[in-house]
């Protein structure tokens, strides 16, 4: 007990302190999907992956840390296409680290963004001024996939890989877009003129046919009913000199007309609301409407044996 002084306890704790801090100093973890790069005095001289990891304390540093995730960035690129239209087009690029290649991803590059984002400046407004507008929009993947293969070419020798890029927008000027919208709606009204058009004239045949059609049936259901009117003639022209010896056929059809007529003025009578004024009106008028009758019957056979 005697040699356990106050002085030698002190001691033994300021050691205890001293290992205890060296051993923190030591020892350092590196978090998973991450790389370090461990320095001695300035100079490179290893990877530390994933886990824990050793160094000497004061002699040696982790000088920087990486991540070895897939990261995204988006480069807008403002350029001209073929026919003179200003366009912008946004660019998503995803990047990662080379794992057999992490020395020259630390130390190559001092800022790999601005590096990626001048290589696709260039690619873009070498590939866009070839094309005219309608193309970039029609060709945005062939755009995409010139800036991944020429970019994976450029980046790799300083420890980075493409893993794909996307051209994800295309803004034009906004009058060029407005004449575009214009253009489209143009275009659209006049094939809704064409289909309107058409269907008017569809509509214009087909009512035309009917009509045809319609006068067809008319003058066949005229026809018609003449021949019912001569037949139906004939057979009370026939009955009646059968029934009465003598009598011609004039004085048959006199006879028929004349009935009808009395009939029609009986019909007519008989309506509180008729109108209809017979000029002129008289027996001897008969004869005349005998003649007329005649005549339109005679025109009638006649018009029947042409069709």
């Amino acid at each position: 007990m005697e040699n356990f002084e106050p002085e030698n306890v002190v001691m033994f704790l300021l050691f205890l302190f001293l290992g205890f801090l060296v051993l923190i100093l030591m020892f350092y973890s590196v978090r998973q999907q991450t790389a370090a790069a461990v320095e001695r005095f300035g100079k490179f001289v290893r990877i530390a992956h994933p886990g824990l990891n050793m160094k000497i304390p004061i002699i040696e540093r982790v000088a920087r840390v990486l991540d070895l995730r897939i990261q995204q960035m988006i480069v807008e690129v403002d350029t001209k296409t073929k026919d003179n239209v200003f366009v912008r087009l946004h660019i998503a690029v995803q990047y990662f680290v080379l794992e057999n290649k992490l020395q020259d991803a630390f130390y190559k590059l001092s800022s790999p963004k601005d590096q990626i984002e001048s290589h696709v400046l260039d690619i873009v407004r070498g590939e866009v001024p070839k094309m005219d507008l309608d193309h970039v929009f029609e060709n945005k993947d062939a755009i995409a996939l010139a800036v991944k293969n020429e970019l994976r070419e450029s980046m790799t020798e300083f420890g980075y890989g493409i893993q794909t890029s996307l051209v994800t927008e295309i803004d034009p000027d906004s009058k060029v877009k407005a004449a575009m919208n214009d253009i489209n709606a143009a275009q659209r009204e006049r094939i809704a003129a064409n289909e309107r058009g058409e269907a008017e004239r569809i509509l214009a045949v087909k009512k035309a046919e009917g009509d045809a059609q319609s006068k067809e049936l008319h003058g066949i259901g005229v026809a018609n009913q003449r021949k019912a009117i001569i037949d139906g003639l004939q057979q009370s022209v026939e009955l009646f000199q059968k029934a009465i010896s003598g009598a011609t056929a004039d004085d048959v059809m006199k006879l028929v007309l004349m009935t009808q007529y009395l009939d029609t003025l009986k019909e007519i009578g008989a309506s509180g609301k008729s109108n209809t004024v017979f000029l002129p009106h008289s027996p001897s008028g008969m004869t005349d409407l005998m003649s007329q009758i005649s005549s339109a019957i005679l025109a009638t056979r006649q018009d029947d044996k042409n069709l």
